[in-house]
């Protein structure tokens, strides 16, 4: 429906300011949500804490809330046709989906890259379709903390981000 639709680009647009904002990179759409890559860890978690700073705003001015829930793996994707793919991406994808709205969930390589920079709670292993061993998850604090990209270790890899809008 036209609400439906109109929630959607809402979504789309405060996620793609803070992409912009953060050096990020749409990779696509998918649907309820967006896969976005960056060059490097700490822009990745600055990314998803501005969007859910943005969302926190948006959800004040509307009478319909919108939430996100996001999800961040480090690694080396495949790229193939402008899109990307392997395990890396995979994981960002579980751990979007594994995430309640508003929680920022990352995989223990991304940890290990802001743990002395951020406020981080270990969820423990977690079974995730795709992966035969239980997966590290751990909780990005939305609040408190700031990791800039001089702070946190930047090997040259890709943080896949994966969002998706709840209601």
């Amino acid at each position: 429906d036209a609400r439906s639709v109109e929630m959607v680009r809402a979504h789309d647009a405060l996620v793609r300011r803070a992409l912009k904002d953060k050096g990020g990179h749409v990779v696509k759409h998918t649907g309820d949500g967006i896969m976005a890559s960056f060059t490097d860890a700490a822009a990745s978690v600055q990314c998803a804490r501005a969007i859910q700073q943005a969302f926190d705003a948006f959800n004040l001015a509307s009478k319909e809330k919108l939430r996100v829930r996001i999800g961040i793996d480090v690694g080396e994707p495949v790229a193939d046709s402008n899109d990307l793919f392997g395990a890396t991406v995979q994981l960002a994808a579980r751990l979007c989906q594994l995430a309640e709205p508003d929680a920022i969930l990352v995989s223990s390589a991304v940890q290990d890259r802001i743990r002395d920079h951020l406020h981080v709670t270990n969820i423990g292993p977690c079974h995730l379709k795709g992966f035969l061993q239980p997966v590290d998850v751990y909780g990005i604090d939305s609040v408190n903390g700031s990791a800039t990209a001089d702070d946190v270790s930047n090997e040259a890899t890709t943080s896949a981000v994966d969002t998706k809008q709840t209601r």
